[in-house]
């Protein structure tokens, strides 16, 4: 088993990460909160007069900006917090430690590659011509 600490994380890269992830979050929640609100914008517009369908385009409006606007505010608020979590994380890490791994190599067929063996003699020596074959 293989100890390992994380030191730091880089800033921009979890930033990154962070606002990926989060846009992901905001589209599974944006896309069905967004369709429920057409749907539901719809049926209030069928349904009454000149008043009840105002409100109901208003809230089809409100869909439509779940199903976009969401996924694109938690994407920002995802890179902001990435990067104010990763700054804090490096400052934590330098103060007590780093977050400690541990790892287990799960392929037994897999083994780290043995170290080459030059020999004693290189096989150019720095300074001469090499020699090709015509």
């Amino acid at each position: 088993m293989a100890k390992m600490v994380i030191k730091r994380f880089g800033i921009f890269s979890a930033a990154k990460i962070y606002c990926v992830v989060m846009a992901g979050v905001g589209l599974v929640i944006g896309i069905p909160f967004g369709l429920i609100m057409i749907i539901f914008g719809a049926a209030v517009m069928s349904s009454a007069g000149r008043d009840a369908a105002a409100g109901g385009g208003v809230t089809m409006g409100l869909g439509i900006f779940y199903m976009i606007g969401l996924p694109v505010i938690y994407a920002v608020l995802g890179f902001v917090m990435g990067a104010i979590s990763a700054a804090i994380y490096n400052l934590a890490a330098r103060t007590i430690g780093g977050l400690e791994l541990e790892l287990e190599n799960v392929d037994p067929g897999y083994a780290a590659p043995p170290t080459p063996n030059w020999g004693d003699q290189p096989p150019y020596t720095p300074g001469q011509q090499q020699q090709y074959p015509y």
